[in-house]
């Protein structure tokens, strides 16, 4: 589905609003509600070593099982691995192009273009038929930036547009992590450059994904808004409720008493992993759902009273 949101559209993602140069209408290819997940953007070198592009791919997929959208810019290299990791395990995934929506750039991923309009979005701030200028990628980085939570960096060269990404995401207030490699890789240079400068040193999904999780929770409040979920504490607090739609009283049933990891509550429930994050993120702001490392249980409502 293409799509065209202006500024002031509802359906326009708030976290890029936010941004003081938000572009004035965003092009889309795919499903609005991608770009309203908690995401995690990764980036890095279009000349990726096969241990960078394994790495980007591993993170990318233990972040869709998670439940997280990645984000990226559809580039060879890491931006590749890191919409495929995140296809593998038939997660959101969404492609910042520096093209328009209609014109895959490189050509070789038009197939990858059309998958991740299916499972997730392709946006642009480009109207149709913009082809491709060295000038419109650094700009597009900004938002790749503004649309995550946090960004990481897998492998970049000391001057390199994954290093402009992570500039402006921490211009914007959002965390940036990098993996670190070894001295004697071009392409390490620029994440131990970040590492100086104050980026977090990460070796493991897990270790960003309980970094961003309280984020993620505040973000819910945009969440709800736009989902026009219950503000009732009092209903919160139920065991079940009438008003609960269909999807979301398949996922109270599957959540357990013993912390339950997203893996087993798509098997549970027969929904994807980003639909459930969704949810969970609301129940949880609601307090009717505890999250800890990545695992969810009710929340005892006998001690929240």
């Amino acid at each position: 589905m293409h799509v065209t949101l202006p500024l002031d559209d509802p359906d326009y993602p708030s976290l890029l609003r936010r941004t003081p140069d938000a572009p004035r209408a965003l092009h889309v290819d795919g499903a609005i509600d991608a770009l309203w997940h908690p995401s995690i953007a990764i980036v890095g070198s279009r000349n990726a070593t096969p241990g960078g592009f394994d790495n980007a791919r591993q993170f990318a997929r233990a972040f869709a099982r998670a439940g997280w959208c990645v984000v990226s810019g559809m580039a060879l290299g890491i931006d590749t691995a890191a919409h495929l990791g995140a296809l593998d395990e038939g997660g959101a995934t969404v492609a910042v192009l520096g093209t328009a929506i209609d014109v895959a750039y490189p050509r070789r991923n038009a197939g990858l273009m059309r998958r991740i309009a299916a499972s997730g979005a392709v946006v642009s701030e480009y109207p149709p038929g913009t082809k491709a200028h060295p000038g419109r990628f650094p700009a597009r980085n900004r938002i790749v930036a503004a649309l995550s939570l946090g960004t990481l960096v897998v492998e970049a060269a000391h001057e390199s547009g994954a290093l402009i990404t992570a500039r402006l995401a921490g211009d914007a207030g959002r965390e940036v992590f990098a993996l670190p490699g070894s001295i004697h890789n071009p392409m390490s240079r620029g994440c131990h450059r970040l590492l100086r400068d104050g980026a977090t040193l990460v070796e493991s999904p897990g270790e960003i994904i309980a970094a961003l999780a309280p984020i993620a929770l505040a973000y819910a409040d945009d969440l709800r808004g736009r989902l026009h979920a219950p503000n009732c504490a009092v209903a919160a607090l139920q065991h079940a409720s009438p008003s609960m739609d269909a999807n979301t009283q398949r996922l109270w049933e599957a959540l357990g008493h013993d912390p339950t990891p997203m893996e087993a509550l798509v098997l549970r429930t027969g929904l994807t992993a980003a639909e459930l994050v969704s949810m969970l993120l609301v129940m949880e702001l609601e307090g009717r759902v505890v999250s800890e490392h990545g695992r969810y249980t009710r929340r005892d409502t006998h001690k929240a009273s």
